[in-house]
């Protein structure tokens, strides 16, 4: 199997899905045949980098080892990327993501990558907890099965910035947020250690309409033994729900606890409001600015 290649600059990673009119040509050899007429030279000059740098994004093949369901609307979704090593160590940092497509589909999905770096480089493959929605790559993605093939690039992005709030000892509360899907890279960090037991206090508020969509829960013992507290939050729990409802935000403010916010450190991914909120809540209470990771 042979990787298929295409390629872009770093800038142009968040616009691989430019279209180039078809009359326009392709080779930089024949833009030398147009007249040099310094305003369609300009014009056209700009058009040919970027379906250069469109062009020459790397795409590796490789095919499905697992896709179930994970939640109401979410999939566990494994790529085996244990022939191409470059691939799997291009996963340094949790919080990473990575394009991929699926056959015949231009148009990519940006996936955050759920398993550990380590992961990648010990088994050759990289997990995903996928969000099916009607009309998208991954929707199409959800419906594949195992052995189909996609393209996927290497890791990118900075990830969560970890360094920013060590060492532990001078950090000891760490305030991690996550909604939705956005719990894929949260996942990522927790597996991935980040002292969470030398820290007196680590919160995950992870908030999820119901039960039924709340993925990850057969890991929460695994992670509360890590260090972290589970604090599950429902926005439309039944009657039968004892734990936190409404939004992770007003949960937070609830319990509040910032002991000491010079000490405070907090990661957050997820729905844009409850970011934009928490990080408005987090500043308000004193916490450095800094010490407030996404991973975008």
């Amino acid at each position: 199997m042979s990787p298929t290649l295409h390629t872009c600059s770093p800038q142009s990673l968040l616009h691989a899905t430019l279209t180039i009119p078809s009359h326009f040509p392709m080779s930089p050899l024949r833009r030398l045949t147009f007249p040099l007429n310094l305003r369609h030279h300009r014009r056209f000059s700009s058009v040919a980098v970027a379906a250069v740098r469109q062009d020459t994004t790397l795409w590796t093949q490789a095919p499905l080892s697992e896709i179930s369901p994970a939640a109401d609307s979410l999939f566990h979704v494994s790529i085996d990327v244990s022939d191409y090593p470059d691939l799997a160590n291009s996963h340094t940092l949790p919080g990473q993501y990575l394009q991929l497509r699926v056959p015949d589909v231009e148009k990519p999905s940006f996936l955050a990558i759920a398993s550990s770096p380590s992961y990648a480089a010990s088994n050759g493959a990289f997990q995903f907890l996928v969000k099916s929605v009607a009309g998208t790559t991954a929707e199409l993605l959800c419906g594949l099965k195992r052995g189909d093939l996609v393209e996927l690039t290497q890791a990118i992005g900075k990830g969560f910035e970890i360094d920013r709030i060590d060492p532990p000892e001078n950090f000891k509360t760490v305030l991690i947020f996550a909604t939705g899907s956005g719990i894929s890279p949260i996942r990522s960090l927790i597996e991935s250690g980040f002292s969470a037991k030398k820290r007196s206090d680590v919160r995950l508020y992870y908030g999820a309409r119901n039960l039924k969509r709340m993925a990850y829960q057969d890991r929460f013992e695994e992670w509360e033994s890590s260090g972290v507290k589970i604090v599950p939050v429902l926005s439309q729990p039944d009657d039968s729900w004892t734990g936190e409802s409404g939004f992770v935000q007003a949960a937070f403010v609830k319990a509040k606890q910032i002991f000491n916010p010079i000490a405070t450190g907090a990661v957050l991914c997820g729905q844009r409001q409850m970011m934009e909120e928490v990080t408005s809540i987090l500043i308000g209470e004193g916490v450095d600015g800094a010490k407030i990771l996404k991973n975008f």
